[in-house]
């Protein structure tokens, strides 16, 4: 079945309303569905709850949809490098599930594989245990954390076949591959799309089977998030 889809916009068409829950894919800047948030943005849709690492950098990544108020709740490990996200939760405006970034990966991927819960360490003894039930395993307190699924996620991929076969390019490859597993629909955009058979098998990093529309990405900024330089030694 070709999944592919002419414009971001259409690729979304018949899947946004008011209150779902979305995954959107990047670590920082990279790996970020930068042509699909707009678009989110111009449709209107409101009491979002977003489950992703951080919400972009300031005028970049989710931090558009914060800046229309469309976002009623994170779910993120991350605040930092984005004055909005910060203000927004400080001013009691958003909603803040902070978790801490290994355990928001194992939530993700638990609910693409089927599991509603796990026990970690992580976070035993400290806030983020608050409210949660805690056992003990050879005299070490670990806390229950539950899956996360999404009704949409959103991810961006370096390569795509027809089917939905996707590859990321290095860093992109972050939490794109485990958020196309656990949305009810997962939309990828992709900077190239290849012919059926172009892709080794080994070199398929999310199969098929867990996309469900393909769109050609129309923005491709890859912003450096922090540019360090030295001077040159000279001899």
């Amino acid at each position: 079945m070709n999944k592919v889809y002419d414009t971001p916009a259409t690729a979304l068409d018949g899947l946004l309303f008011d209150g779902m829950t979305i995954m959107s894919g990047g670590f920082g800047l990279s790996g970020n569905p930068e042509s699909l948030i707009p678009e989110i943005r111009k449709s209107g849709v409101r009491d979002l709850t977003v489950v992703s690492n951080n919400a972009g950098a300031d005028g970049f990544g989710l931090w558009m949809l914060l800046e229309s108020r469309q976002i009623a709740k994170m779910v993120s490990s991350y605040v930092g490098d984005n004055k909005l996200f910060e203000q927004q939760y400080l001013s009691g405006e958003l909603q803040l599930e902070l978790t801490p970034q290994g355990t928001l990966a194992e939530r993700i991927r638990a609910g693409g594989a089927g599991i509603p819960a796990f026990y970690t360490k992580t976070g035993a003894g400290t806030v983020v245990a608050k409210d949660k039930p805690v056992e003990v395993f050879d005299g070490e307190e670990y806390i229950r954390e539950t899956w996360l699924r999404a009704d949409l996620a959103i991810v961006k991929a370096w390569r795509a076949d027809p089917s939905g076969n996707l590859m990321f390019r290095k860093t992109a490859r972050n939490f794109n591959p485990v958020m196309a597993t656990a949305g009810k629909v997962t939309v990828a955009e992709v900077e190239e799309i290849v012919a059926p058979g172009d892709f080794d098998a080994d070199c398929i990093h999310t199969p098929g089977i867990y996309v469900d529309r393909i769109v050609r990405s129309t923005i491709n900024e890859k912003r450096i998030e922090k540019l360090m330089t030295r001077a040159r030694e000279h001899e």
